[in-house]
């Protein structure tokens, strides 16, 4: 149990911080578009990594040194551009909730950004795949470790996806999805930022 608590813990320290991907989640709980295709995306990707972390594929994202700047340059480039498509959003305004809803993206598109997000960021594979993955393999029992980590991830992300829907009668005004579409861009682009200049 001990292992499993570990893992949990440090699970979700590794995901509470605000990214690209929790941006993109708590805007869809917002609106309370495709909200399950997007938690179980990020959740199931999150599981898939750690499980590879644990099960010892850390050494191929340390071994194959093409694997970070390929992420690193594909990553930056896409939060760019989602960056900019939420600044562009912010400027144009107008938008409530109730107009969100109606105008959300479909399925097929929702979860393809959703993906681009989580598998073009190369931090989460140190994070998820080298750093969890290292950690397990010191716990006494590796699998619990790593089962404690894809609780927390699935924990974290449909409270973020679920609890965003307690903020929505904030976002009835229009002036609130600016300011939101605000912070998003520039966490995007901040991101990106901090990417290429790592």
């Amino acid at each position: 149990m001990s292992s499993v608590l570990s893992g949990f813990a440090l699970g979700l320290s590794l995901i509470l911080a605000i990214g690209a991907q929790n941006a993109f989640v708590l805007r869809q709980g917002l609106r309370r578009s495709h909200v399950l295709a997007v938690v179980l995306t990020c959740a199931l990707s999150d599981a898939v990594l750690i499980a590879a972390g644990v099960a010892g594929f850390g050494w191929l994202v340390e071994a194959a040194p093409w694997i970070t700047p390929v992420f690193t340059f594909g990553g930056a480039a896409f939060l760019i551009a989602y960056g900019g498509i939420s600044l562009r959003s912010a400027w144009r305004g107008g938008q409530a909730l109730e107009a969100a809803d109606n105008g959300a993206g479909g399925l097929s598109r929702t979860v393809t950004t959703c993906l681009a997000l989580t598998w073009l960021n190369p931090h989460v594979y140190l994070d998820t795949v080298v750093l969890l993955g290292s950690v397990s393999s010191h716990a006494p029992w590796p699998f619990g470790f790593g089962l404690g980590a894809v609780t927390a991830s699935f924990v974290f992300f449909f409270s973020l996806g679920y609890g965003a829907r307690l903020l929505s009668p904030r976002f009835a005004r229009p002036s609130a999805w600016r300011w939101l579409d605000v912070i998003v861009g520039l966490t995007m682009l901040a991101l990106a930022v901090k990417l290429v200049s790592a």
